[in-house]
């Protein structure tokens, strides 16, 4: 019963119309201008910043033209070796020896180039067709190296030619000098499968290494030179090792995707 008296009498009175009405405290006040300038700020960054991503792939330091397997075109026992791993051979020079059953034959380097790796040894009973050799594709000993990345087929088509890349070597202490510096000459249109990986490195395990997720796509990296530095490219410390870098080493390349402003996200 207090309650309905209540009631009547509230709405038997006049509407207070003539005091003032408070929308809001301070402290909520402060609270909206806040947010008003953390949402302003947000979309100028939306439509005027931007955002870049990076996408790391295993590779390897090589010549532009790879490498290629030397095989023996007879059956016998190498006897002599004539020429010595990172010796740089022309076309047709001898590289063994072997003894057959119609006398000693040289087991020649078909294409030249520098020898990487030696399969078979003085003493080393060698069939037809067998891999004796290992030789890098090289006619100048002064070329320089490209980085040659493998990265998933997914992948290939968002990088792009002249992106930079950041290259680890594995053989070079990265926290005391740095990263090789780079950039994309060229993206593979097409997969390769581990049949051609082999083919261009001269390597059939290393080919089986690049291709463990599938068929990848091969990204040649020219590396930037310099100078200044012992090993004749430039690195992301003041001068990089104190000593050459070797063909065939493994490395880890970071390629710059392109730069995107976050309102493109939102955007179909």
């Amino acid at each position: 019963m207090q309650f309905r008296t209540k009631a009547l009498a509230k709405l038997q009175s006049p509407e207070e119309l003539d005091l003032p009405v408070r929308f809001a405290r301070p402290q909520g006040r402060l609270v909206l201008a806040v947010t008003i300038l953390v949402m302003a700020a947000a979309s100028f960054w939306a439509f005027t910043g931007s955002v870049s991503s990076t996408l790391t792939a295993p590779g390897i330091l090589t010549q532009v033209e790879g490498s290629y397997v030397l095989q023996s075109p007879v059956a016998g026992q190498v006897t002599r070796l004539l020429a010595d791993e990172g010796e740089l051979l022309p076309p047709g020079a001898p590289l063994m020896t072997v003894r057959t059953e119609a006398g000693e034959q040289d087991v020649e380097a078909v294409a030249g180039g520098r020898v990487t790796a030696l399969v078979a040894r003085a003493g080393t009973v060698v069939t037809a067709g067998s891999d004796v050799a290992t030789l890098e594709h090289v006619d100048d000993p002064d070329e320089p190296l490209v980085a040659m990345l493998y990265l998933p087929a997914a992948s290939g088509s968002t990088v792009r030619e002249g992106a930079s890349v950041n290259v680890t070597v594995q053989s070079v202490p990265q926290e005391q000098f740095g990263v090789l510096r780079g950039r994309v000459e060229s993206v593979g249109r097409a997969p390769q499968t581990q049949a051609q990986l082999g083919g261009f490195l001269g390597d059939a395990q290393l080919a089986a290494q690049f291709a463990q997720q599938g068929n990848p796509v091969a990204v040649v990296v020219r590396l930037e030179r310099s100078a200044d530095t012992e090993s004749g490219y430039l690195w992301s410390s003041t001068d990089g090792p104190p000593y050459p870098i070797a063909s065939r080493t493994l490395v880890s390349g970071s390629v710059e995707l392109s730069t995107q402003r976050p309102v493109d996200w939102l955007l179909p």
